[in-house]
């Protein structure tokens, strides 16, 4: 589990009069918030209402249009970001451990401290029995699951996470819950689109479908 001290701190998270376009299309416009350490916020809306959108602005994928977007303490996320998008981003030929270990490695070879052991970032998921299985065998819930444990690998304040609990079954929310409220406990920060509840209750609800 995340470590109070494991992960460099973010003071907070400020948006002002962020507009982004996609494809030519108007997706946010005149959006403005702030986010402390040790909150979640979530991003609810309907479809194409800019949850994704954000989150990938706020991982540095996407740059608005105008606004600005202030990481304090840091110029962008990059380096103090994991976003977890709601496609699971595997390929189905490797097997966990070989997945998970890319990840390690790519976490690891940054500035920011090496990376955490992949059967232990498995084990903490519940997928230790699934380390040498190839990844297109796993149900559409255990690679969620492994999409958490690269959460894992490398403690990183900001978490950017979209739909995380979808095809979760109860004991996966649960471990979901778990895993966010350790983060949030350590001094993390989450912002977590969704269209339906988290398993812990979120500290503030930025709602998409709203005028700006």
């Amino acid at each position: 589990m995340p470590l109070a001290d494991a992960f460099p701190p973010l003071a907070a998270i400020e948006a002002r009069e962020l507009t982004v376009s996609r494809g030519g299309r108007l997706v946010l416009s005149g959006l403005s918030f702030h986010a402390r350490p040790g909150t979640l916020t979530a991003l609810t809306g309907p479809n194409g209402s800019g949850k994704s959108t954000l989150l990938r602005v706020l991982a540095g994928l996407l740059r608005p249009d105008s606004g600005t977007l202030r990481f304090e303490g840091w110029g962008e996320a990059t380096a103090i970001s994991h976003y977890l998008g709601h496609a699971d981003a595997l390929k189905p030929a490797l097997s966990l451990r070989e997945t998970l270990s890319f990840w390690a490695a790519l976490y690891g070879s940054g500035e920011r401290g090496s990376a955490g052991d992949p059967a232990q970032a498995a084990a903490e998921v519940g997928l230790a029995h699934a380390l040498d299985l190839p990844v297109g065998v796993l149900s559409a819930g255990q690679r969620r699951r492994a999409g958490l444990a690269r959460l894992l690998l490398n403690p990183r304040p900001l978490w950017l996470l979209d739909e995380p609990a979808a095809a979760l079954d109860r004991d996966g929310e649960a471990l979901l819950g778990r895993l966010l409220a350790a983060h949030l406990g350590a001094g993390g920060l989450v912002m977590a689109a969704t269209h339906g509840d988290l398993p812990i209750t979120p500290d503030a609800v930025l709602d998409l479908s709203r005028p700006a």
